[in-house]
């Protein structure tokens, strides 16, 4: 028989071997898995649009300039980058020929005008004349055929006199001709701007471009004080889109900014440039011009705001499956799943009508395979 300090440590020995069973256990059990959660709060919820392609700064007023007339380009006014005021001259083609057709439609002008004079003082002379052999033919000095002799050659001188005056005119209209040739040998800036780029230097030969022909303009002039978006929309989109409905404008060149901005123009047309993803043209103005420069030509991104909802119940639109079910952390950490009924939604936020309560802490990935509703999970912060 045992004795009882025997049994005494044949009991402990029993209470540590189940301890170090039980840690042993403990410790090499499966933990719960981590996952990330996300918490229901309030917030704005917005139906919007994106451009499926990146769009581009463009100037309201740019002009590719050539002259209206082609020839040598014997002076260069401008250089690239420098800004010009409306009417200022850019360049100059060779146009002595037309200078100085110019100067003979002024001399004879000149001599016109002489003529005319001296006609319609000769005019005016038979006409009095004419009075006097009226007064005199009264009192019976001079015949009746005298009298409408002097009358004719009173007329007729008149007659010179008017004559000379229309060459006169039609010298004025030979100088404007002229002066209008030699306008057209001269570029002119039609909007003050900058010279983005110059076609051609003095020596050299510049053309109009031919209709269907593209050709370099020998001045490409922008108004860069004045600049918009254009960007491309998914033609299913296009019905949603009206003028003047709010936007956001983002650029690769200026990481972080957002610019508010409102839609101005949608094409009334199809843009078929690719055959599978045909687009419609839409413009967005800036609501205030942004205080740094921006470059004409610029990549833009636009999101139209079609609907928008402030202060509603939000849940992260990645934490609804397929099924529109989520999966909520409930007691002890365990997963449940919840039915939703939704409403407005975009990729970062959906609305939720029913399902929810503000304060719930739903499951934001489902890349883990034994993640499910009943399992039990250990909670971490969600990514900001």
């Amino acid at each position: 028989m045992l004795k009882p300090k025997t049994w005494v440590r044949i009991v402990l020995f029993v209470l540590i071997g189940a301890a170090l069973a039980y840690a042993g256990w403990h410790l090499t059990r499966p933990q719960p898995p981590e996952v990330e959660l996300g918490t229901i709060a309030r917030g704005t919820v917005e139906s919007t649009v994106v451009n499926t392609r990146a769009g581009t700064v463009k100037a309201c007023r740019r002009a590719k300039l050539a002259p209206v007339a082609g020839g040598q380009i014997v002076k260069m006014r401008v250089k690239e980058g420098e800004r010009v005021k409306a009417g200022q001259p850019l360049l100059e083609l060779w146009n002595h020929d037309l200078a100085a057709q110019r100067d003979l439609a002024g001399r004879q002008l000149a001599t016109s005008e002489e003529r005319r004079r001296e006609a319609c003082i000769m005019a005016d002379n038979a006409r009095r004349d004419a009075d006097r052999t009226q007064q005199l033919a009264a009192r019976g000095f001079v015949s009746t055929q005298r009298t409408e002799d002097a009358r004719a050659e009173a007329r007729a001188r008149q007659a010179n006199c008017d004559a000379l005056a229309a060459d006169v005119k039609r010298a004025q209209a030979q100088i404007r001709v002229t002066q209008a040739g030699l306008e057209r040998t001269t570029l002119t800036a039609p909007f003050d701007g900058i010279v983005a780029k110059v076609t051609g230097e003095v020596g050299e030969f510049t053309t109009p471009s031919p209709p269907g022909i593209p050709t370099p303009p020998a001045v490409d002039l922008i108004d860069d004080t004045c600049l918009y978006v254009s960007a491309p929309m998914d033609e299913v989109d296009a019905p949603k889109l009206k003028p003047g409905q709010p936007a956001r404008i983002t650029f690769d060149a200026l990481a972080g900014q957002t610019f508010s901005g409102h839609v101005r123009r949608i094409a009334p047309y199809v843009t078929e440039v690719e055959k599978q993803a045909r687009t419609v043209e839409v413009e967005v103005d800036f609501d205030t011009p942004p205080q740094q420069s921006l470059l004409v030509g610029y990549s833009a991104d636009v999101e139209t705001i079609i609907e928008q909802r402030p202060n509603v119940l939000r849940v992260p639109t990645q934490a609804i499956r397929q099924d529109g079910t989520v999966l909520v952390l409930g007691k002890d950490d365990t997963l449940e799943t919840r039915t939703l009924k939704t409403g407005l939604a975009n990729w970062a936020y959906t609305e939720i009508v029913s399902g929810l309560a503000a304060g719930d802490r739903v499951l934001l990935s489902f890349d883990q395979e034994d993640v499910k509703a009943g399992v039990k999970v250990t909670p971490k912060a969600a990514k900001p």
